[in-house]
């Protein structure tokens, strides 16, 4: 099933953010290996794609995993939850309806 994993990031670690970033991709690339990752990307704190030091204001990510509980396990040690960056993840079930 599919799982909407919606994290906000904490005011003013937008460096933490960035150091972590590469192992934080690095988990999303094995899933996009394993054909189980639909999207993922960071919310930009502005109107902007590139927000500069603004920074971001969380991510989200959208992928398949065996259960909520396995979901959850994978969401609580990503590096960006090891780094300080996000303030809260929320974990949900995602039914998936466009694009077909």
């Amino acid at each position: 099933m599919l799982y909407a994993i919606i994290a906000e990031d904490k005011t003013g670690t937008l460096e933490q953010r960035m150091a972590a970033r590469s192992a934080h991709l690095e988990r999303l690339q094995a899933l996009q290996a394993e054909a189980r990752l639909i999207l993922a990307g960071p919310c930009p704190a502005i109107d902007s794609p590139d927000p500069g030091p603004a920074g971001f204001s969380g991510s989200i990510i959208v992928a398949e995993f065996p259960s909520l509980a396995a979901a959850r396990a994978w969401a609580d040690v990503d590096p960006y939850v090891a780094a300080g960056v996000y303030e809260k993840v929320v974990v949900k079930p995602f039914k998936k309806v466009l694009p077909a």
